[in-house]
């Protein structure tokens, strides 16, 4: 097992962990005391992620190709994979899901007005910036694919005997590290755009969604094991 891999699995429990704090949180906070706490926890979440990219840089930078191919992660979350992790855009998605969820669930009291100040009461304003950087995501997303097709494009240099293949590891490497910066801010910017109540729900479902997917992948490749005999 590679050192990330076994970082990868604290990780994952420890994000266990914080989900079930985020979980008990005050929500909505009644005091400051509550809307501290809130953002107490939103931040220490967000750390979380930048120790998660900072950790898997320095994994990508010595073997790209082992990054890459992620063994440590089920063939379920490989599936949902872009440029060796989720697609950033996969952020909006959840927003409005979870938004349309509790808007449905709020619906008459937020047409009478009243506010409920969760993910389902997003202001026109708070609407308007998720869309216009989801715009920016998507843009951002298509020139990075373009530059992995760039780099698969030239694997016919392989063939060539002056081919540098350290520089091709490096430009690889380079290609996964603007994905996973582009993961990390769009996560951040979207975070920023929430109150602190919304952002705890936000990243609820984020954590449910990442750990579930995971729980579930690994369950299903354990069970394709015992079948194979393996």
């Amino acid at each position: 097992m590679s050192s990330f891999a076994t970082f990868y699995t604290a990780w994952g429990d420890q994000l266990q962990q914080l989900l079930r704090q985020l979980c008990s949180a005050p929500k909505p906070p009644s005091t400051q005391d509550h809307l501290h706490q809130l953002n107490h926890l939103v931040n220490k979440l967000m750390s979380h992620y930048s120790e998660y990219y900072r950790v898997k840089a320095a994994a990508t930078e010595r073997d790209v190709l082992d990054v890459f191919a992620a063994p440590w992660a089920s063939s379920f979350e490989k599936s949902f994979h872009w440029i060796a992790g989720w697609r950033p855009t996969t952020v909006f998605h959840l927003v409005y899901t979870e938004s349309s969820i509790l808007f449905e669930s709020h619906m008459v009291d937020i047409l009478r007005g009243f506010r409920t100040g969760d993910l389902g009461d997003l202001s026109p304003t708070q609407l308007r910036r998720v869309s216009e950087l989801q715009c920016e995501t998507v843009k951002e997303e298509n020139g990075i694919t373009d530059e992995l097709s760039e780099w698969q494009h030239s694997v016919s240099d392989l063939m060539g005997a002056s081919t540098d293949v350290d520089q091709m590891m490096g430009r690889l490497a380079t290609v996964v590290g603007k994905a996973d910066d582009l993961r990390l801010r769009t996560l951040k910017r979207v975070v920023e755009l929430l109150s602190p109540q919304q952002a705890i729900e936000f990243l609820i479902a984020a954590a449910e969604l990442q750990l579930g997917i995971r729980e579930w992948g690994m369950d299903q490749d354990r069970q394709s094991n015992l079948g194979s005999g393996r």
